[in-house]
Protein backbone atom coordinates (compact mmCIF):
# COMPACT_ATOMS: atom_id res chain seq x y z
CA UNK A 1 0.00 0.00 0.00
CA UNK A 2 0.89 3.53 -0.79
CA UNK A 3 0.89 6.13 2.12
CA UNK A 4 0.71 9.33 0.89
CA UNK A 5 3.77 11.38 1.20
CA UNK A 6 2.24 14.93 1.55
CA UNK A 7 -1.50 14.24 2.81
CA UNK A 8 -3.23 17.67 4.07
CA UNK A 9 -4.50 17.73 7.43
CA UNK A 10 -8.37 17.73 7.38
CA UNK A 11 -7.94 17.60 11.16
CA UNK A 12 -7.84 20.20 13.90
CA UNK A 13 -4.55 20.43 15.25
CA UNK A 14 -4.23 23.35 13.28
CA UNK A 15 -7.43 25.09 14.44
CA UNK A 16 -5.70 24.29 17.67
CA UNK A 17 -2.24 25.61 17.56
CA UNK A 18 -2.90 28.54 15.52
CA UNK A 19 -5.46 29.88 17.68
CA UNK A 20 -2.93 29.11 21.01
CA UNK A 21 0.59 29.67 19.78
CA UNK A 22 2.32 30.10 22.51
CA UNK A 23 0.68 26.81 24.03
CA UNK A 24 2.93 24.54 21.50
CA UNK A 25 6.16 25.66 23.16
CA UNK A 26 4.75 25.61 26.80
CA UNK A 27 3.84 21.71 25.97
CA UNK A 28 7.20 21.11 25.63
CA UNK A 29 8.00 21.58 29.14
CA UNK A 30 5.02 20.04 30.09
CA UNK A 31 5.46 17.33 28.65
CA UNK A 32 8.57 16.78 29.82
CA UNK A 33 8.25 17.24 33.09
CA UNK A 34 4.70 14.94 32.87
CA UNK A 35 7.05 12.03 31.45
CA UNK A 36 9.02 12.61 34.33
CA UNK A 37 6.15 11.85 36.70
CA UNK A 38 5.09 8.70 34.36
CA UNK A 39 8.42 7.55 34.74
CA UNK A 40 8.36 7.09 38.44
CA UNK A 41 4.98 6.97 39.50
CA UNK A 42 3.76 3.16 40.04
CA UNK A 43 0.91 1.23 37.75
CA UNK A 44 -1.41 1.24 40.81
CA UNK A 45 -2.44 4.48 42.99
CA UNK A 46 -4.19 6.49 40.37
CA UNK A 47 -4.68 3.90 38.26
CA UNK A 48 -6.59 1.53 40.81
CA UNK A 49 -8.89 4.48 41.06
CA UNK A 50 -10.06 5.12 37.99
CA UNK A 51 -10.54 1.42 37.12
CA UNK A 52 -13.32 2.05 39.75
CA UNK A 53 -15.17 4.86 37.69
CA UNK A 54 -16.63 3.49 34.63
CA UNK A 55 -19.86 4.69 32.93
CA UNK A 56 -22.86 2.57 31.34
CA UNK A 57 -24.17 3.17 27.65
CA UNK A 58 -27.12 2.46 26.53
CA UNK A 59 -25.64 2.40 22.82
CA UNK A 60 -23.18 2.75 20.84
CA UNK A 61 -22.46 4.02 16.82
CA UNK A 62 -20.09 3.40 14.69
CA UNK A 63 -19.44 6.01 11.92
CA UNK A 64 -19.58 5.79 8.64
CA UNK A 65 -21.31 2.70 8.47
CA UNK A 66 -24.16 3.14 10.90
CA UNK A 67 -24.92 7.84 9.73
CA UNK A 68 -26.38 10.45 12.17
CA UNK A 69 -29.52 9.46 12.13
CA UNK A 70 -30.08 8.15 15.54
CA UNK A 71 -29.20 11.77 16.52
CA UNK A 72 -31.68 13.10 14.10
CA UNK A 73 -34.07 10.52 15.83
CA UNK A 74 -33.31 11.51 19.10
CA UNK A 75 -33.95 15.33 18.36
CA UNK A 76 -36.99 14.80 16.67
CA UNK A 77 -38.61 12.67 20.01
CA UNK A 78 -37.20 15.53 22.41
CA UNK A 79 -40.31 16.64 24.50
CA UNK A 80 -38.85 19.24 26.68
CA UNK A 81 -35.24 20.31 25.92
CA UNK A 82 -32.36 19.88 24.34
CA UNK A 83 -28.44 21.17 24.62
CA UNK A 84 -25.87 20.91 22.40
CA UNK A 85 -22.38 21.47 22.94
CA UNK A 86 -20.48 21.42 19.41
CA UNK A 87 -17.22 22.24 17.88
CA UNK A 88 -18.04 22.20 14.46
CA UNK A 89 -22.00 23.04 13.05
CA UNK A 90 -22.79 22.61 9.41
CA UNK A 91 -25.53 20.02 8.40
CA UNK A 92 -28.52 22.03 7.42
CA UNK A 93 -30.74 18.50 8.26
CA UNK A 94 -29.88 18.74 11.62
CA UNK A 95 -29.93 22.72 12.00
CA UNK A 96 -33.47 22.33 10.28
CA UNK A 97 -34.38 19.31 13.04
CA UNK A 98 -33.59 22.06 16.07
CA UNK A 99 -35.34 24.63 14.47
CA UNK A 100 -38.14 22.53 14.16
CA UNK A 101 -38.48 21.58 17.94
CA UNK A 102 -37.49 25.06 19.16
CA UNK A 103 -40.91 26.13 17.17
CA UNK A 104 -42.57 23.28 18.40
CA UNK A 105 -42.26 24.74 21.99
CA UNK A 106 -38.93 22.57 22.90
CA UNK A 107 -35.97 24.75 24.98
CA UNK A 108 -33.44 24.29 22.83
CA UNK A 109 -29.66 25.73 23.79
CA UNK A 110 -27.04 25.21 20.97
CA UNK A 111 -23.31 26.56 22.12
CA UNK A 112 -20.67 26.73 19.47
CA UNK A 113 -16.66 26.93 19.42
CA UNK A 114 -15.69 30.32 19.00
CA UNK A 115 -11.81 30.12 19.74
CA UNK A 116 -11.04 29.17 16.59
CA UNK A 117 -13.39 27.50 14.45
CA UNK A 118 -16.36 29.57 14.82
CA UNK A 119 -16.54 32.38 13.88
CA UNK A 120 -16.21 32.04 11.11
CA UNK A 121 -17.47 28.98 9.62
CA UNK A 122 -20.06 28.40 12.20
CA UNK A 123 -21.52 31.65 11.85
CA UNK A 124 -23.99 30.64 9.22
CA UNK A 125 -25.43 27.87 11.69
CA UNK A 126 -25.26 30.95 14.47
CA UNK A 127 -27.31 33.03 12.03
CA UNK A 128 -29.51 30.87 11.16
CA UNK A 129 -30.70 29.42 14.35
CA UNK A 130 -30.56 32.73 16.08
CA UNK A 131 -32.91 33.84 13.87
CA UNK A 132 -35.38 30.39 14.53
CA UNK A 133 -36.08 30.23 18.49
CA UNK A 134 -32.84 28.60 19.25
CA UNK A 135 -31.06 30.08 22.22
CA UNK A 136 -27.46 30.46 20.73
CA UNK A 137 -24.19 31.19 22.38
CA UNK A 138 -21.27 31.41 21.45
CA UNK A 139 -18.93 29.62 24.14
CA UNK A 140 -15.77 31.67 25.55
CA UNK A 141 -13.13 32.84 23.28
CA UNK A 142 -10.52 32.00 25.15
CA UNK A 143 -10.67 28.89 25.27
CA UNK A 144 -11.56 26.24 22.58
CA UNK A 145 -14.51 23.80 23.16
CA UNK A 146 -13.97 20.36 21.49
CA UNK A 147 -16.22 18.99 23.24
CA UNK A 148 -19.55 16.92 20.73
CA UNK A 149 -22.21 15.99 22.82
CA UNK A 150 -26.16 16.53 23.10
CA UNK A 151 -28.43 16.11 26.19
CA UNK A 152 -32.22 15.08 25.62
CA UNK A 153 -34.72 16.31 27.89
CA UNK A 154 -32.59 15.95 30.93
CA UNK A 155 -32.38 12.40 30.80
CA UNK A 156 -30.46 11.22 28.21
CA UNK A 157 -26.79 12.65 26.86
CA UNK A 158 -24.81 11.82 23.31
CA UNK A 159 -21.45 11.88 23.61
CA UNK A 160 -18.75 11.67 20.63
CA UNK A 161 -16.09 12.01 18.74
CA UNK A 162 -16.98 13.63 15.19
CA UNK A 163 -18.86 16.94 14.55
CA UNK A 164 -21.65 17.57 13.10
CA UNK A 165 -20.53 18.17 9.28
CA UNK A 166 -22.17 16.42 6.46
CA UNK A 167 -19.56 16.60 4.39
CA UNK A 168 -17.75 14.39 6.89
CA UNK A 169 -19.94 11.80 7.76
CA UNK A 170 -19.21 9.57 4.68
CA UNK A 171 -15.07 9.29 5.21
CA UNK A 172 -14.52 9.63 8.57
CA UNK A 173 -13.82 6.87 11.52
CA UNK A 174 -15.99 8.25 14.33
CA UNK A 175 -17.91 6.87 17.91
CA UNK A 176 -21.41 8.21 19.26
CA UNK A 177 -22.56 6.37 22.87
CA UNK A 178 -25.38 7.10 24.49
CA UNK A 179 -25.15 7.33 28.44
CA UNK A 180 -28.48 7.44 30.35
CA UNK A 181 -26.75 7.17 33.64
CA UNK A 182 -28.75 9.94 35.75
CA UNK A 183 -25.47 11.22 38.01
CA UNK A 184 -23.46 11.05 34.31
CA UNK A 185 -26.58 13.09 32.77
CA UNK A 186 -26.77 15.76 35.55
CA UNK A 187 -22.60 16.24 35.32
CA UNK A 188 -23.03 16.68 32.08
CA UNK A 189 -25.97 19.06 32.20
CA UNK A 190 -24.89 21.08 35.13
CA UNK A 191 -21.33 21.86 33.25
CA UNK A 192 -23.29 22.85 29.53
CA UNK A 193 -25.43 25.12 31.99
CA UNK A 194 -22.42 26.78 33.35
CA UNK A 195 -20.48 26.87 29.85
CA UNK A 196 -23.69 28.42 28.42
CA UNK A 197 -23.40 31.29 30.93
CA UNK A 198 -20.21 31.65 30.66
CA UNK A 199 -19.24 31.03 34.42
CA UNK A 200 -16.23 29.48 34.05
CA UNK A 201 -16.17 27.05 36.55
CA UNK A 202 -14.64 23.22 36.36
CA UNK A 203 -16.34 20.48 34.73
CA UNK A 204 -18.59 18.21 36.93
CA UNK A 205 -17.48 15.03 37.51
CA UNK A 206 -19.66 11.30 37.11
CA UNK A 207 -19.40 7.35 36.76
CA UNK A 208 -16.75 7.10 34.10
CA UNK A 209 -16.89 10.97 32.41
CA UNK A 210 -13.35 12.44 31.26
CA UNK A 211 -13.42 16.19 30.78
CA UNK A 212 -10.42 18.30 29.78
CA UNK A 213 -8.50 20.21 30.73
CA UNK A 214 -6.87 17.93 32.56
CA UNK A 215 -8.04 14.37 31.20
CA UNK A 216 -3.90 13.60 30.54
CA UNK A 217 -3.85 11.63 34.31
CA UNK A 218 -6.80 9.65 33.64
CA UNK A 219 -5.88 8.34 29.96
CA UNK A 220 -2.56 7.97 30.90
CA UNK A 221 -3.89 5.92 33.90
CA UNK A 222 -5.99 3.64 31.39
CA UNK A 223 -3.65 2.87 29.15
CA UNK A 224 -1.40 1.97 31.97
CA UNK A 225 -3.89 -0.56 33.30
CA UNK A 226 -3.71 -2.76 30.29
CA UNK A 227 -2.20 -5.79 31.11
CA UNK A 228 -2.43 -8.02 27.86
CA UNK A 229 -4.02 -5.99 25.13
CA UNK A 230 -4.12 -2.43 23.75
CA UNK A 231 -5.77 -1.02 20.70
CA UNK A 232 -5.78 3.01 20.15
CA UNK A 233 -7.18 5.08 17.54
CA UNK A 234 -6.86 9.31 17.24
CA UNK A 235 -6.36 11.79 14.99
CA UNK A 236 -3.02 13.35 16.46
CA UNK A 237 -0.12 11.75 18.22
CA UNK A 238 1.55 14.86 19.86
CA UNK A 239 1.42 14.44 23.80
CA UNK A 240 4.58 12.93 25.13
CA UNK A 241 2.65 11.44 28.36
CA UNK A 242 0.86 9.56 26.05
CA UNK A 243 3.21 8.12 23.83
CA UNK A 244 5.23 7.17 27.04
CA UNK A 245 2.48 4.95 28.63
CA UNK A 246 2.31 3.38 25.02
CA UNK A 247 5.81 2.62 25.46
CA UNK A 248 6.17 1.33 28.62
CA UNK A 249 2.79 -0.62 28.05
CA UNK A 250 4.48 -2.29 25.23
CA UNK A 251 7.72 -2.77 27.05
CA UNK A 252 5.70 -4.73 29.60
CA UNK A 253 4.46 -6.95 27.19
CA UNK A 254 1.10 -5.42 26.54
CA UNK A 255 0.50 -6.26 22.28
CA UNK A 256 -0.20 -2.51 21.74
CA UNK A 257 -1.93 -1.34 18.05
CA UNK A 258 -2.37 2.15 16.80
CA UNK A 259 -4.29 3.10 14.01
CA UNK A 260 -4.09 6.85 12.79
CA UNK A 261 -4.41 8.40 9.37
CA UNK A 262 -1.27 9.40 7.99
CA UNK A 263 -0.02 13.17 8.53
CA UNK A 264 3.74 14.12 8.58
CA UNK A 265 2.83 16.42 11.57
CA UNK A 266 3.08 12.50 13.51
CA UNK A 267 5.95 10.84 11.68
CA UNK A 268 8.75 11.38 14.22
CA UNK A 269 5.93 10.49 16.98
CA UNK A 270 4.94 7.06 15.15
CA UNK A 271 8.22 6.06 14.25
CA UNK A 272 9.77 6.41 17.74
CA UNK A 273 6.78 4.37 18.75
CA UNK A 274 7.32 1.48 16.45
CA UNK A 275 10.77 1.38 17.22
CA UNK A 276 9.65 1.30 20.95
CA UNK A 277 7.46 -2.35 20.17
CA UNK A 278 4.87 -0.84 19.48
CA UNK A 279 2.03 -1.93 16.21
CA UNK A 280 1.55 1.57 14.39
CA UNK A 281 -0.38 1.06 11.04
CA UNK A 282 -1.29 3.98 9.10
CA UNK A 283 -4.45 5.02 6.45
CA UNK A 284 -3.42 6.90 3.27
CA UNK A 285 -5.14 10.25 2.69
CA UNK A 286 -7.54 7.98 -0.03
CA UNK A 287 -8.84 5.84 2.37
CA UNK A 288 -11.25 6.32 5.80
CA UNK A 289 -10.11 9.19 7.66
CA UNK A 290 -9.28 8.54 11.81
CA UNK A 291 -10.64 11.43 13.19
CA UNK A 292 -12.21 8.95 16.40
CA UNK A 293 -10.37 9.17 19.82
CA UNK A 294 -10.50 5.88 20.98
CA UNK A 295 -8.58 3.83 23.44
CA UNK A 296 -9.59 -0.50 23.92
CA UNK A 297 -7.69 -1.73 27.18
CA UNK A 298 -7.41 -5.99 27.47
CA UNK A 299 -10.67 -5.88 25.20
CA UNK A 300 -11.56 -9.44 24.03
CA UNK A 301 -14.98 -11.47 23.15
CA UNK A 302 -14.94 -12.03 27.25
CA UNK A 303 -14.74 -8.11 27.72
CA UNK A 304 -12.29 -5.02 28.33
CA UNK A 305 -12.82 -1.25 29.03
CA UNK A 306 -13.11 1.30 26.13
CA UNK A 307 -12.43 5.54 25.72
CA UNK A 308 -14.72 7.48 23.34
CA UNK A 309 -14.13 10.95 23.50
CA UNK A 310 -13.34 14.24 22.02
CA UNK A 311 -9.98 14.08 23.26
CA UNK A 312 -7.36 14.33 20.70
CA UNK A 313 -3.93 13.36 21.95
CA UNK A 314 -2.60 16.56 21.94
CA UNK A 315 -1.28 19.72 24.91
CA UNK A 316 -4.18 21.78 24.18
CA UNK A 317 -6.53 18.92 24.00
CA UNK A 318 -5.19 17.43 27.18
CA UNK A 319 -4.69 20.49 29.11
CA UNK A 320 -6.22 23.10 27.96
CA UNK A 321 -9.54 22.65 25.86
CA UNK A 322 -12.91 21.88 27.26
CA UNK A 323 -13.23 18.21 26.47
CA UNK A 324 -15.57 15.03 26.62
CA UNK A 325 -15.88 11.64 26.80
CA UNK A 326 -16.57 8.65 28.67
CA UNK A 327 -14.33 5.56 30.27
CA UNK A 328 -17.13 2.05 29.89
CA UNK A 329 -16.64 -1.30 30.41
CA UNK A 330 -20.14 -1.57 28.47
CA UNK A 331 -19.76 -4.77 25.92
CA UNK A 332 -21.44 -3.47 22.65
CA UNK A 333 -19.21 -0.14 23.37
CA UNK A 334 -16.27 -2.64 23.69
CA UNK A 335 -17.54 -4.58 20.96
CA UNK A 336 -17.69 -1.66 18.73
CA UNK A 337 -14.14 -0.34 19.62
CA UNK A 338 -12.02 -3.34 19.13
CA UNK A 339 -13.90 -4.18 15.78
CA UNK A 340 -13.40 -1.17 14.53
CA UNK A 341 -9.59 -0.81 15.62
CA UNK A 342 -9.00 -4.15 14.48
CA UNK A 343 -10.79 -3.52 10.92
CA UNK A 344 -8.85 -0.11 10.57
CA UNK A 345 -5.82 -2.21 11.54
CA UNK A 346 -5.79 -4.74 9.22
CA UNK A 347 -6.30 -2.18 6.19
CA UNK A 348 -3.25 0.31 7.21
CA UNK A 349 0.61 -0.29 6.41
CA UNK A 350 3.38 -0.05 8.75
CA UNK A 351 5.09 3.51 9.34
CA UNK A 352 8.53 1.89 8.60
Amino acid sequence: MKVAALSPIKGERTKEFKRFGVVSSLGVAVGVLALALVSIAPLGGDAAATSSHRSVVSNVWTEPQMGYGFLANAIQHARHSIDMSMYELSDSSMEHELIAKAHSGVTVRVLLDAAYYGTSDNAPAVALLRASSVHVEWAPSSQIFHAKYLVIDKSSAFIGTGNLDSSDYSSTRDFWVEDRLPSDVRAIESTFSDDFAREGTPPRSSGGLVWSPGSTSTLVDLIASARRTLLVENEEMDSPSIEQALVAAARRGVSVKVVMTYDSSWKAALVQLEGAGVHVHVLNSSQLYIHAKAICVDCEVSGGTVFIGSENFSTSSLSYNRELGVVTDTPKAVDAVMDAVNSDYAVGAPMT
